[in-house]
């Protein structure tokens, strides 16, 4: 399959959106549960202003999927690590569109100097992101049990983590992994 995975845009936000209002609505990836455009368009430009990355999967010019990093906690302590989010357009679930997007976002981590990547995963039935990131050597960190309520019932998260940058093997650099937004 042949996919152009590129930094997202302005332009791309409202398709995009679509993707990730499907997810609100009827699934349990994120436990949002009203899917605003504008709170989309402002954690994009969060994600962009820090430094971080926002990859768009694009077939044949039309958006297909996307992932990006964003800082996993606000307090400088948690400075060099990111939390990643992969969202697939449901009609092209299980074709490999999250593993195009989520390899070359962990380079990008790397490269921001993240040493700790996280993913914390909306239900513990959520087949397809747990197996894509162990695919990309994610170790399986801790599930939190029924710390969600969505769609009727209580949801559990699991957090998956990979070290990057020897993560934590040695002193991190003096300088920040990435400004704040």
């Amino acid at each position: 399959m042949n996919l152009e995975i590129r930094d997202a845009e302005v332009a791309d936000m409202r398709p995009l959106h679509a993707i990730y209002a499907h997810h609100v609505l009827h699934g349990f990836g994120t436990f949002d549960e009203t899917p605003s455009l504008g709170e989309f368009e402002d954690k994009w430009r969060e994600v962009v202003a820090c430094g971080l990355s926002w990859l768009d999967a694009d077939h044949q010019g039309e958006p297909v999927g996307y992932a990006y990093a964003s800082p996993f906690r606000p307090r400088t302590g948690y400075r060099y690590s990111v939390e990643d989010s992969v969202y697939v357009r449901d009609d092209w679930r299980g074709r490999g569109v999250g593993k195009q997007l989520l390899k070359p976002l962990i380079v990008r981590c790397e490269a921001a100097g993240a040493r700790q990547v996280l993913a914390v995963i909306g239900d513990s039935q959520n087949a397809g992101s747990i197996v894509l990131h162990r695919n990309e050597s994610f170790d399986h960190a801790g599930t939190i049990k029924g710390v969600g309520y969505k769609l009727g019932r209580w949801v559990d998260v699991v957090i998956m983590q990979r070290a990057l940058n020897g993560g934590d093997k040695s002193l991190p650099p003096v300088r920040a992994a990435w400004r704040a937004a």
